[in-house]
């Protein structure tokens, strides 16, 4: 079944344009659900949030999951002179969002922009500072927001207080077949996951077991699927494949995980996807990522499930930054996710 790239870069737009930092889950869960049923499978909702999808079969289930939380910020704290001092959420880092444009949701339900900035902001009059301090959420980086605020009462006047959640702009760009975006983590291999449902449900396929797709929403902070259906067996996470030295991972292909920061994957379901990615002809390579990465088998595995585990994405540079990858590395993670299925 060919991939389908003008739906499945549809798709991700579509989600990228409903912020979902931790914990703020609600518009991205109602507009999956949204999509679940446009393609007409069943789904339920967890407590927390995720959405699981059946996709029909029988016999011993795989869980596929990929995740829709995205990194982000926290207000911790209004200065005194009406910016706010902030905290990460998952795994940002300042350098990585400092001229940044945000919204923060307040928790009466308003919405303000402003900008992540460095504190002093003006190369040319701190010009020293600037280049010889590194930006740290504690100290030197806040947000300043879009408003004719002067004092932290100010602020408060606006709704805004500590705990509000702040959202990054994605600022989606496509050139030359490569995509970049924040985000890509995990938002583009939700986007390959539903794409290859699309795929399985217009050509009537049957499967030759039972599979769920899970779409977690706390993976960011390390508990995304520590509660899984009763029959599972196995869990494919999609999630991105940094690269960088040391890596096999590339934009053009998929990568198959051998190790992450906690633990090998399983051996078994790892050499059944390199043999279904040696029979489909599929552009793959084996990768370890060390020494700060995991996907949300992690969790599953950690909870106690008795089940075999494994992982796939495509290559992705700029790991929880403005992340870059190519749609070839999206077609080789859809085709081998495939590949494995039928």
């Amino acid at each position: 079944m060919t991939f389908d790239q003008d739906y499945c870069l549809d798709v991700f737009r579509r989600l990228l344009e409903k912020d979902s930092t931790t914990g703020q889950y609600e518009k991205i869960q109602k507009l999956l659900i949204t999509i679940l049923e446009e393609l007409g499978f069943p789904y339920t909702v967890t407590r927390k949030g995720g959405v699981i999808a059946d996709l029909g079969g029988m016999g011993e289930a795989l869980v596929v999951t990929a995740h829709l939380d995205d990194i982000g910020l926290m207000v911790r704290h209004i200065n005194p002179d009406g910016t706010l001092n902030v905290c990460s959420v998952g795994g940002l880092y300042p350098f990585y969002c400092v001229t940044e444009n945000v919204r923060i949701y307040s928790r009466d339900g308003q919405v303000h922009t402003g900008t992540v900035g460095r504190m002093p902001n003006s190369i040319h009059v701190t010009e020293e500072e600037l280049r010889t301090v590194l930006p740290d959420f504690r100290t030197n980086v806040c947000v300043v927001l879009d408003e004719n605020v002067k004092t932290a009462d100010d602020v408060r006047k606006l709704g805004i207080d500590t705990g509000d959640i702040i959202a990054l702009e994605p600022r989606f760009m496509l050139a030359n077949g490569y995509i970049k975006s924040r985000f890509i983590d995990d938002k583009a291999c939700a986007a390959v996951l539903l794409t290859a449902m699309k795929a399985l449900k217009e050509a009537g396929t049957v499967l030759s077991r039972k599979v769920y797709a899970y779409f977690a929403m706390y993976e960011e902070i390390g508990h995304g699927t520590v509660v899984l259906p009763e029959d599972t067996c196995d869990i494919l996470a999609i999630d991105i494949a940094p690269t960088g030295p040391q890596q096999n991972s590339d934009e053009h292909k998929v990568s198959i995980f051998a190790k992450d920061s906690r633990f090998p994957y399983h051996w078994g379901m790892t050499n059944e996807l390199r043999d279904a990615a040696v029979k489909a002809g599929v552009d793959y390579v084996m990768d370890i990522f060390t020494p700060h990465y995991g996907t949300d088998c992690d969790p599953s595995i950690q909870a106690g499930y008795d089940i075999r585990h494994a992982a796939i994405g495509p290559g992705t540079l700029n790991s929880h930054g403005y992340e870059r990858t190519h749609i070839d590395g999206l077609k080789a993670t859809y085709d081998l996710l495939m590949a494995y299925l039928i």
